[in-house]
């Protein structure tokens, strides 16, 4: 079910305490010079679907949300941001009308790297907001988070080749809509400091935290290699990512 195709007595009638609801988080950035803009919304936007089209009477999807915290891409033209702590008012104040309307189980799906630390302090905020509500469940991830077996297992490059406008994602896109996406303009950019403590990669889990502006560590707004993508193997990626999703769900469902 999709809420924005419902009326309000649609909704009045639903038992919203025992369905998943979904709330796609997306963005609206650079993606190098050969992605839209509309990258991170276009994914996480699928995965939500490919989710719901399994399990249409369990879930209750949202619209993506498709401005993000994309500060540090501002340099690039076209990147669209709000400012972290607006993000974290809006994410619970969406999350508000969520519970006041019944909903008890809410899973903010997350499809923008940017997008993670703001949606936690938010999590932080409903639960002192609303930890007095009985049987009341946010939680949030990102999706390459869920379905880092299926990235692992379809990706074929190194450590620095998944990460943004990548492989991965470049992949997805080809198959998605492959009208957006201009392969002769793909190039491979991203940090090259030798410290394993600088490099970029969705799977790799670094012990320190840094803040970087992106012109600092990519020219071109690339951090991988798009190069090596294809829509054969973004079918792949897009199809794994949602069975992983889709199994999260389906526990969450039982909480």
């Amino acid at each position: 079910m999709w809420l924005e195709r419902m009326t309000w007595p649609d909704v009045k009638q639903l038992d919203l305490g025992r369905l998943v609801v979904l709330c796609p988080l997306g963005a609206l950035e650079q993606h190098g010079h050969h992605l839209p803009l509309s990258t991170d919304t276009d994914i996480v936007t699928a995965i939500a679907q490919g989710v719901e089209a399994a399990r249409p009477a369990q879930l209750l999807g949202l619209p993506t949300l498709w401005t993000g915290h994309s500060t540090h891409h501002l340099s690039f033209p076209g990147t669209i941001s709000v400012r972290q702590m607006h993000y974290i008012d809006l994410v619970v104040d969406v999350c508000r009308s969520i519970v006041d309307m019944g909903g008890r189980k809410i899973f903010f799906l997350n499809g923008h790297g940017g997008n993670d630390v703001p949606l936690r302090a938010a999590l932080r905020e409903i639960k002192t907001d609303a930890g007095a509500v009985p049987d009341l469940h946010v939680v949030s991830a990102s999706y390459w988070q869920l379905a880092a077996a299926t990235i692992a297992r379809h990706r074929e490059s190194g450590v620095g080749g998944v990460s943004h406008a990548c492989e991965m994602e470049t992949s997805i896109m080809l198959h998605l809509r492959p009208d957006r996406v201009r392969m002769e303009l793909a190039r491979r950019d991203g940090p090259t400091h030798p410290s394993p403590y600088r490099k970029a990669d969705m799977q790799l889990a670094k012990p320190v935290y840094c803040v970087n502006e992106f012109h600092e560590i990519s020219e071109t707004g690339t951090v991988g290699h798009p190069d090596l993508a294809s829509s054969d193997k973004g079918q792949s990626f897009l199809d794994g990512i949602v069975h992983e999703v889709g199994t999260f769900v389906d526990d969450f469902l039982t909480w």
